[in-house]
């Protein structure tokens, strides 16, 4: 069996503000594109690897939300992307915390958008 999620799409209410926001916090090189209805911006995608990936959308049937899925980003080190949430736009809810010695470690945030998302890292 393989991983369960094929396909995320965060919702975004302006895209420009968004791809900056995400830009910013993984150092990635996000574009709009013009999908009939949709504007997409995708985020990066290995499909030799294991998870999956998704974009960024914005139409009128999709709406930000800080209470619907929460996603987790993985990331070398929590803290990189955490300190950089506030001065991208976004907020930061929950520093660096431990969820386990196994696990590793998150930390909650808003983007600039309005949606909660979280950074996951082992260190």
């Amino acid at each position: 069996m393989t991983n369960p999620i094929g396909w995320i799409e965060i919702p975004v209410t302006d895209m420009t503000s968004a791809i900056q926001f995400y830009n910013m916090l993984f150092g990635w090189d996000l574009k709009a594109l013009e999908l009939g209805p949709l504007t997409m911006a995708w985020l990066p995608n290995d499909h030799s690897g294991a998870g999956t990936s998704g974009s960024l959308v914005l139409n009128e049937n999709y709406t930000p939300s800080q209470d619907g899925v929460l996603i987790y980003f993985n990331c070398a080190d929590v803290d990189e992307p955490a300190a950089l949430v506030e001065k991208a736009g976004g907020k930061l809810l929950r520093a660096k915390t431990q969820i386990s010695p196994d696990v590793g470690y998150m930390a909650l945030a808003v983007d600039s958008e309005g949606n909660r998302i979280a950074f996951h890292s082992q260190t």
